[in-house]
């Protein structure tokens, strides 16, 4: 009998992908040699202690939200994200998602105006014609005037240092000096400003079999940032630490921990040289839970320069995190699988440096907190 060559045994053993299996049910029986990757979910036979935690110990803050719809959101619509905070004990919730102008006090209305001391909003800027030689006055004007709409902080979205072109074509750097006098001003007035720089660095890595990200490269190519389009992950992170060292007068809030959650020893060193930099959590706690001993280690050593953030508006999803903090569980899933294909370990942190994540570290960068919701301890 003829052998098949060994790239087509490879093939039957992985599965063709070009093959067509939208047409077959959901619960159709497949030969188990045509499986592919993503649907390859094996459940774990692994039997230990689990503590699920559906409620977080303390009330926290949530500084990484968004909700988009707030300028028009209805009270049903209002009354049902009020239900989910109080159940998951979510004191205060920052949407930074508010926009600018009437549509930033659309937004505060939206939800502050209904809840004034449970949800906090964030200004964002306009970029588009950051040529115009009155950018950077107009732009500041309107950011103070936002601040005095109500706005408590400044978030930057991650189009700034990646896709933000000017009118040559040219890609608007995040240290670029016509942003100087917005991170002055935040500074002046006593705002924070959220920034998310960048993305994941194996995002900007080839589309390999080493790639840690692979599967999520592959449900959203769109996220892979190839070399000919993009500078390296390094120039981009860099440009940010420059603005962070420029500015020591402005509280930043690095989003997603500085995409270095995989790299808590050198985030360490950042902290360390910069007292004016905060760090956040969200969409990065799978990192976190693949090292559970350095992970708490360096929340004990850095408890007061961390704050609560998950990014999405998922309620089913936040019980991930107390579980992660509060407990030393063992080998549990991880609510995301393609940030992850591992499964992740607590972290058992002290109380005291669940109070400071949860709420003592944001009630003392963010005006305007209501400390009548936290402990007074």
């Amino acid at each position: 009998m003829r052998t098949l060559p060994f790239w087509v045994c490879l093939l039957l053993a992985l599965g063709c992908e070009a093959q067509n299996t939208s047409s077959s049910p959901a619960n159709a029986p497949r030969d188990t040699l045509t499986l592919t990757w993503e649907e390859y979910q094996p459940r774990s036979t692994l039997v230990v202690p689990e503590q699920p935690v559906p409620r977080a110990k303390y009330p926290f803050i949530d500084v990484h939200s968004h909700q988009w719809r707030a300028a028009t959101a209805t009270d049903a619509q209002v009354e049902e994200i009020i239900g989910a905070m109080d159940d998951l004990n979510m004191a205060v919730m920052v949407n930074l998602s508010g926009g600018s102008g009437t549509r930033l006090q659309a937004t505060v209305a939206g939800l502050e105006g209904r809840y004034p001391n449970r949800f906090v909003t964030f200004a964002n800027i306009d970029f588009d014609d950051i040529d115009a030689p009155d950018w950077t006055e107009r732009t500041v004007a309107q950011l103070e005037q936002d601040i005095a709409n109500g706005a408590r902080g400044l978030k930057i979205f991650k189009n700034l240092g990646l896709t933000v072109l000017d009118s040559q074509g040219e890609r608007v750097h995040t240290d670029d000096p016509r942003l100087d006098p917005i991170w002055a001003k935040c500074g002046e007035l006593g705002v924070p400003v959220l920034i998310h720089t960048g993305e994941p660095s194996a995002f900007f890595e080839p589309h390999d079999r080493f790639n840690e990200r692979w599967l999520e490269l592959k449900m959203f190519p769109n996220r892979a940032r190839p070399a000919d389009q993009y500078p390296p992950w390094e120039t981009i992170m860099a440009e940010q630490h420059r603005v962070f060292r420029k500015h020591p007068g402005t509280t930043f809030i690095n989003a997603h921990f500085g995409w270095m959650a995989n790299d808590l020893a050198r985030l360490g060193r950042l902290l360390d040289e910069m007292p004016n930099v905060y760090v956040e959590f969200g969409a990065i706690i799978a990192e976190l839970g693949r090292q559970p001993r350095f992970a708490h280690t360096f929340f004990v050593d850095y408890k007061e320069r961390i704050l609560f953030g998950k990014d999405s508006w998922r309620p089913e999803e936040y019980p991930y995190f107390f579980r992660l903090f509060e407990t030393d569980d063992d080998y549990f899933e991880y609510y995301r699988r393609r940030h992850a294909f591992w499964r992740i370990y607590g972290l058992g942190l002290p109380d005291e440096v669940l109070r400071h994540i949860y709420y003592k570290n944001a009630l003392r960068i963010i005006p305007g907190l209501d400390r009548s919701l936290f402990p007074t301890d």
